[in-house]
């Protein structure tokens, strides 16, 4: 009988113990996030590079009547109008039509809508983003974006604040995305040269959003993302994303490299997953 209650009791200790050092699995419900995540990044920070190249291609041309020019490519057509006798404040319109085939290879239809209260680099401008039907790869875009010069820091870098509310994004199917975010980006490199192709920002902030399951998440960049407008996604710098109940994912956007890898981690496990601008659901629309 001893001998029977001591097995017991060593049974229930190892229960005990492999129990309580359970390991966390990264799950598939947890790489779809970290993947939704990233999509939502890649079509919000398109409309950033978007309106911010509409503002700066259109600079040289815009004198205090309407214009239409071709920006960058043969998609979209880009107006000008000034709702006053004023130069500012003006109103930007990025109009892809019924949907044009673009910068690498997306597909945009719709308008962008960009009220600019001042020149580009004067600090306290501001610029209010809004949509007009618009889609990107099949995905309707939805919410307000504001940003504003919020002038250069000790390190004689540009600061931009960008706000994001009321962000929807609604798949095909119907299935929705939504986030909120406030931002900060400071411009590393290529603010004032003629070339473009060498602007580089450091992004961080924190977002709010509820997945596609309807599962509330709260998002915080802990370590700046670098962007360049060079690539097509984020080449560094780690998020974390954090869901009531549930294990903390960390998103982790490489070493510097311009490729479309990134690693999701949770529970110290591990996977990589492939960026796109293009949601895993996409179907072809």
């Amino acid at each position: 009988m001893k001998t029977k209650f001591f097995l017991i009791i060593v049974a229930l200790a190892i229960f005990s113990l492999t129990s309580c050092s359970k390991k966390v699995v990264l799950d598939q419900a947890g790489i779809d996030l970290a993947d939704d995540d990233a999509v939502v990044e890649a079509i919000f920070d398109d409309i950033f590079n978007s309106a911010d190249n509409a503002e700066l291609m259109l600079g040289d041309y815009l004198k205090g009547e309407t214009k239409s020019v071709v920006v960058l490519d043969s998609c979209p057509a880009v107006t000008i109008d000034h709702p006053s006798d004023n130069i500012w404040p003006k109103t930007i319109t990025i109009d892809y039509g019924d949907g044009c085939t673009g910068f690498w290879d997306n597909t945009r239809s719709g308008k962008i809508i960009i009220t600019v209260t001042g020149p580009r680099m004067t600090t306290g401008s501001r610029k209010t983003i809004t949509f007009n039907s618009y889609f990107f790869n099949g995905i309707g875009v939805e919410g307000t974006k504001e940003i504003e010069n919020k002038g250069y820091n000790d390190d004689q870098n540009l600061l931009i604040s960008i706000t994001l509310t009321g962000g929807k994004l609604t798949l095909p199917d119907g299935r929705i995305i939504e986030r909120s975010f406030e931002h900060q980006r400071e411009w590393i490199a290529g603010l004032l040269t003629r070339n473009i192709w060498d602007d580089e920002c450091l992004v961080t902030g924190t977002a709010t959003g509820t997945g596609l399951k309807g599962i509330q998440y709260t998002k915080t960049i802990t370590s700046a993302l670098h962007w360049k407008r060079v690539c097509k996604f984020f080449v560094s710098g780690v998020l974390k994303i954090e869901r009531e109940g549930l294990e903390t994912l960390e998103l982790n956007y490489g070493e510097g490299e311009c490729d479309a890898s990134a690693i999701v981690t949770m529970g110290g496990e591990s996977k990589e997953i492939t960026l796109r601008h293009r949601h895993r659901l996409w179907n072809g629309f």
